[in-house]
């Protein structure tokens, strides 16, 4: 590109982001979720981030994807993420460069925008291309458009995809820039792929009556209720859905959807739920999902990231073994994981289960070290990654005449669940599918599904602290290595429970520390949460009131 119009294009980007100024001193930090906060504060940042995915999108020579949404957050905040080459989470490089951009006050602006570019050594004269979607939040629709014109004034070209979840995103990316291997980089595309998958793998399911083929929806009155409708009639009536919170009159995320479910331990409102029936929620951009049911005596099932991972990792590994395919599967979990899943996995099961810090791309990277590595955390968020050298293996015995009737059954089986696997990143839709087929396949119902291992009663809470870094974890986030004398305290107050285990560890994004504890009963996991709770708050540094005990 010529100096001129460099210096063009430099002046346009200083024009328009006058038209989307920085409120003076706000600062924010690019985490996992992106960046995250009320709507009001966004309009820069969204401007910025549309700056960014040009200059990444010139720099890999790939489309980028900007996501506005802020998932299971209230409906008041917004949020964005970045969407890298194969449709995963932007690398860590950039995730500075992201926090750098939007800290930037506006007369540095262009400064710190020619620092990156120089950095990088980003050829400005290569195009580019930004892949754009909004979950249905009231301020998605003009935060969205702020990263559009933040793309436009560096001349990259954009397509908006307007309402879509945020896996849909992910997947369009990853469709574009492999040229259509992985899909057809649209909406229909999208419910084409996963609903053959899908229709594929239920035909070896035997006589599903009416009632086994029933699914009650929770869609957090979000943008996965308005996705799921366009797509059921693709489902055929594999699958019959009842839709309940699908935005036509309750509020996102509120009390309803994935999060809700899980912390709440308890149905959403807006769902009349029979005894036994089988249900699932969503969270407010679909990227995660919790079963659940309740019992005749009224007990509310819960059945979360920990129990749908070992679903398929079982489901998985029997395949394998039909096929007889000798590729290595593990499961991935984090100290969050239910100790009872961790020792069926390993024990019963012979599954390895590899632990890793708390962060979808945490889980995801280490998912990618495998032939065939399963992930979710234990909020719903989740999906299963194929080593290409693996997919290979399954696609060469799918042609191979000579297999015989088992392993061609069981080898076409994963080849259909590898197309209705989004491994971009974790899909609830995607999910919720896989889950279902898998249920469908095996003739389990849900309370067969919720007997493969009983939950370890646990507790979570939160304290507050004066500063988080005062806490420092090793062993994937399971032992305190700072304030001294904390991990000593914890390991004391362990030995005195049954099956007990807890650890701490401060949180990303606000100055407290994270309680974990689990032990053979409630009233255990409680009291070993309290205890903890008192060592963190008297070594590391507690704030206002001591924690209170439960009972």
């Amino acid at each position: 590109m010529c100096l001129f119009s460099e210096m063009a294009q430099f002046e346009e980007v200083s024009q328009k982001s006058k038209l989307h100024p920085k409120p003076e001193g706000l600062t924010l930090q690019y985490g996992t979720a992106g960046f995250r906060t009320h709507a009001k504060h966004l309009d820069h940042i969204m401007f910025r981030m549309g700056l960014l995915a040009t200059l990444r999108s010139k720099k890999t020579k790939s489309t980028i994807g900007v996501m506005v949404t802020a998932s299971h957050n209230p409906e008041e905040d917004n949020g964005v993420k970045l969407i890298d080459p194969m449709g995963e989470m932007v690398t860590a490089m950039w995730e500075g460069y992201a926090t750098q951009l939007a800290n930037a006050e506006q007369d540095s602006l262009l400064k710190e925008l020619k620092d990156i570019i120089e950095k990088e050594d980003i050829d400005m004269s290569q195009t580019a291309s930004v892949y754009v979607g909004k979950d249905t939040r009231p301020s998605s629709a003009s935060l969205s458009q702020a990263v559009l014109d933040g793309v436009s004034s560096l001349g990259g070209k954009t397509h908006d995809y307007g309402l879509v979840t945020t896996p849909q995103l992910h997947y369009m990316v990853c469709c574009c820039n492999t040229h259509g291997c992985y899909g057809s980089p649209t909406v229909e595309g999208y419910y084409q792929k996963l609903s053959q998958a899908f229709l594929q793998l239920t035909q070896n399911a035997s006589n599903r009556t009416d009632d086994q083929k029933r699914l009650l929806v929770d869609g957090a009155n979000g943008i996965g209720a308005l996705k799921m409708r366009e797509m059921e009639p693709f489902l055929r009536s594999e699958l019959q859905l009842v839709l309940s919170n699908d935005g036509s009159s309750g509020k996102l995320n509120h009390m309803c959807g994935a999060d809700y479910v899980k912390v709440q331990q308890k149905a959403p409102q807006g769902m009349n739920i029979a005894v036994g029936e089988r249900c699932c929620s969503f969270d407010g951009d679909a990227d995660r999902i919790v079963y659940y049911y309740t019992d005749s005596k009224g007990c509310f099932h819960l059945l979360d990231g920990d129990k749908i991972a070992t679903l398929i990792s079982t489901y998985l590994k029997e395949l394998l073994t039909q096929a007889g395919l000798n590729l290595q599967i593990a499961v991935v979990q984090t100290a969050y994981a239910n100790g009872s899943s961790t020792r069926y996995l390993e024990d019963v099961m012979k599954v390895a289960v590899c632990c890793t810090k708390t962060g979808v791309k945490h889980l995801h990277h280490a998912a990618q070290e495998y032939d065939i590595g399963v992930y979710f955390e234990a909020n719903g968020h989740g999906t299963v990654l194929f080593s290409k050298a693996a997919q290979k293996q399954i696609q060469e015995l799918v042609k191979d005449s000579d297999t015989n009737d088992e392993r061609k059954r069981a080898v076409k089986l994963l080849e259909s669940t590898i197309n209705l696997i989004n491994q971009t990143v974790g899909d609830a839709i995607s999910d919720m599918l896989v889950i279902e087929a898998v249920l469908a396949i095996r003739g389990m119902s849900v309370q067969d599904w919720d007997a493969i291992y009983t939950d370890l009663p646990n507790r979570q809470l939160k304290v507050t602290v004066s500063d988080r870094r005062v806490i420092d974890t090793t062993d994937a986030e399971r032992r305190a290595v700072t304030p001294e004398g904390l991990q000593d305290a914890i390991d004391s107050l362990v030995k005195k429970y049954k099956s007990a285990r807890s650890f701490v560890r401060p949180s990303g994004t606000e100055d407290v520390v994270r309680v974990y504890a689990e032990a053979d009963t409630q009233e255990n996991a409680d009291s070993l949460a309290h205890e903890v709770s008192l060592a963190v708050y008297r070594l590391a540094g507690g704030v206002g009131d001591e924690p209170k005990s439960f009972h």
